[in-house]
């Protein structure tokens, strides 16, 4: 039956992927337009931006092969069989490998795709009316989500009836599932990519643009003589949509996978209870949809309440469905680790993680929306000047950590009672449960964003920008509710990768040492070398960041010279009579980004491997938990800091506390760029340290186990 289920709903969401898409591209990009000068324009402007997507992509894309080969054969040559004589549990690792890159990859670039062809015919949509605008931003975020999503279901489902057919009958069924783990691991590799790539691209080019566009030169956000406008609009693409993709994909892969390894040994046999988790992210396909078919927009203040409540909706529809699948496809009680656990059990497991979600997101969009108290006093705050700002900013992320912290402590504790650690894996299942939505309203963003760039750049009816503007602000809330739901979905993701990592190291450690052995008694936090490990993992996240901001500095140092040497040197730039040069820019960014991503990229996927190589599964345990706590806490800082500090600033361009071109919005603009690096580099950015370091030691214990602990045996 899960067969059945997963792979039927897994082309259902790519029928309407495809279907959304169809919709999207079959709207002319000139459509109601007249003036033959604003089509030229728009087709230009238009084919800027998508041409400077794809180009980094292909760029990036080059990199990325290059590594999945190398890292592949490192797979297949560390990650030795320890089972049995007769298979090589790393090469078939490779495999795995091999296929979820791919399709993480094919993920990131329909995302983008559609993005890239959505923005502008939002702009021209927006000329007809709000709600035919709303539908179009929603219908291209529509094709990410529903994309993404089957492309993860359909591509578990089919590696593990592959490898099921390839690898030995008598292989046990956890070999299997730890195999399977590679799939994870190639994801959440190519996020890494998008992730960090993506950030320090679009913030290299908007630090670049703001600064010099808005502070220096005193021009409008999207004006057309701003060299940096087309890299920027090119960034939101590459970092919002892209990278965010990618790394839900890899969420979503990497919870699964660690649901199925921590429960191959209970459900060895049992097909539909064993591929319980993939079923989730299926089912979320059809509700999803028909959340899509309930939500509709007729008037400008309808917009922010629709993407709202799309979550609302998905979220009860799925606690609904949920109970019934669950029921349906587990055993009344099994047993983990000599435990017993029930069906209702698991199915309040799923259901604690789905209502953390979307407490998360509420209290995110708290802290980062300016219809509420935070934000606004934030806004205040520029009154006395942009180090008032910093201060307030800073102070509003720090505390908006507290309470998303205490419902994922929640979504922690209720299912580790319930279910052990399978319960964990299954409520980071059930925060990722509206994935599809989720991702539709993250990716509305940037294309929102995008047409209301496109329709001053391109010199539209000023009512047109002013819709764009309502959606943008709307997709503003959206994409703080994203980045918190994202960093939510990671850190349970995170601990449930934990749990499979200790799962597996103790099933080897007791082939190896005797079925007495205890891997969970030799962790010990008084153990000096455990209590080490916590600090070096503590500090990972720290340096981690410090690293992507100062990429960001180095990059948008290069832009903020290109753009002022381009105002100096182009006559007639600033009187609108001459055309800069966007390709410049975009190439300075696209150069930039992929020579910056190198080094976070080793120290995020060495670390794990050297600390397990020298130190052991110890040691490896102790510094998972120290990451995993710290970086959730200065992901969500950073995130809320950077997301207030934006809403403060279109706060006051809204006509408050004076308006635009007072002291009080150019110290709204230093925070706004303070805050750029913080909320879309350095903080969604550590959702990937704290995931890949986990799947990755997921992976490698095989490794850890007969040759880890160099300098401690």
């Amino acid at each position: 039956m899960a067969v059945t289920i997963i792979l039927s709903l897994s082309l259902l969401g790519l029928v309407m992927a495809f279907y959304y898409s169809s919709a999207v591209n079959k709207i002319p990009i000139d459509m109601g337009v007249e003036d033959k000068d604003t089509k030229l324009r728009l087709a230009k402007i238009h084919s800027a931006i998508a041409n400077g997507a794809m180009a980094f992509l292909k760029q990036e894309y080059k990199i990325m092969a290059i590594f999945m080969v190398v890292f592949a054969a490192i797979i297949a040559v560390l990650i030795d069989d320890h089972h049995t004589d007769y298979v090589n549990e790393g090469l078939y690792t490779a495999i795995a490998f091999i296929f979820g890159s791919v399709i993480s990859i094919a993920s990131g670039f329909i995302g983008m795709k559609i993005a890239t062809q959505g923005n502008v015919r939002t702009t021209v949509s927006a000329n007809q009316s709000i709600s035919s605008a709303f539908n179009v931003a929603v219908n291209s975020g529509a094709v990410m989500g529903f994309g993404l999503v089957s492309l993860a279901a359909l591509g578990l489902l089919l590696v593990y009836l592959v490898l099921k057919a390839i690898m030995p009958e008598q292989l046990p069924t956890h070999v299997l599932m730890e195999v399977i783990a590679g799939f994870g691991l190639g994801g959440s590799s190519i996020a890494l990519f998008a992730r960090v790539g993506g950030g320090i691209f679009t913030k290299a080019a908007d630090v670049g643009a703001d600064l010099v566009g808005k502070v220096e030169a005193g021009i409008p956000e999207d004006d057309p003589r701003n060299p940096a406008v087309i890299a920027d609009n090119v960034g939101d693409n590459v970092g919002d949509v892209a990278g965010m993709g990618a790394d839900l994909f890899g969420s979503c892969a990497e919870s699964t996978c660690a649901a199925m390894v921590i429960s191959a040994v209970a459900f060895s046999g049992m097909v539909d209870a064993l591929l319980y988790p993939i079923v989730i992210s299926a089912i979320g396909i059809p509700v999803s949809l028909l959340t899509l078919m309930m939500v509709k927009v007729t008037s400008e203040d309808q917009v922010a309440p629709a993407l709202k409540r799309m979550l609302i909706i998905s979220s009860a529809m799925m606690a609904v469905v949920m109970f019934f699948v669950t029921t349906a496809m587990l055993p009344d009680t099994f047993e983990i680790g000599g435990v017993a656990y029930t069906d209702l059990g698991v199915y309040f497991c799923f259901l604690t993680g789905l209502i953390a979600g979307l407490v998360v997101g509420l209290m995110t969009e708290y802290y980062t929306s300016h219809d509420y108290a935070p934000v606004r006093e934030v806004a205040k705050s520029c009154e006395t000047g942009s180090a008032t700002n910093i201060i307030f900013g800073l102070a509003l992320g720090y505390q908006s950590a507290v309470g998303p912290y205490l419902a994922i402590g929640l979504a922690i504790y209720i299912p580790w009672i319930l279910a052990g650690m399978y319960g964990v894996a299954i409520a980071s299942l059930g925060m990722l449960g509206t994935l599809v939505i989720a991702l539709t309203i993250d990716a509305y963003g940037p294309v929102s964003d995008n047409a209301g760039g496109i329709a001053e750049m391109a010199g539209m009816p000023e009512h047109v920008r002013e819709r764009t503007d309502v959606l943008d602000a709307a997709g503003n809330t959206t994409a703080a509710i994203g980045k918190g739901f994202a960093i939510g979905a990671a850190i349970l993701t995170s601990l449930a990768l934990f749990a499979a990592f200790l799962t597996r190291a103790d099933l080897l450690l007791k082939e190896q040492n005797g079925p007495e052995y205890d891997l969970l008694g030799s962790i010990n936090l008084l153990d000096p070398l455990v209590f080490t490990s916590l600090f070096i993992g503590a500090v990972l996240p720290s340096y981690f960041s410090a690293m992507t901001m100062k990429s960001v500095g180095s990059a948008a140092y290069e832009m903020i010279e290109e753009v002022r040497r381009q105002f100096r040197t182009i006559p007639g730039l600033m009187e609108g009579k001459a055309e800069a040069d966007h390709e410049q820019c975009v190439a300075i960014s696209t150069q930039a980004a992929l020579r910056e991503m190198i080094a976070p990229g080793i120290l995020i996927m060495g670390t794990p491997l050297v600390v397990g190589f020298l130190f052991g599964i110890q040691a490896v345990a102790g510094m998972l938990a120290g990451s995993l706590v710290a970086g959730g806490v200065i992901a969500i800082s950073s995130s809320n800091s950077g997301g207030a500090w934006d809403n403060a600033k279109k706060y006051i361009e809204k006509g408050n506390l004076g308006g635009k071109g007072t002291d009080t919005h150019k110290a709204a603009v230093v925070g706004d760029t303070v805050g750029d690096p913080l909320k879309d580099t350095s903080g969604p950015s550590l959702n990937i340290l704290i995931k890949l370091s986990a799947i990755l030691s997921l992976v490698f214990v095989p490794f850890f186990v007969q040759y880890g602990g160099l300098l401690v045996k």
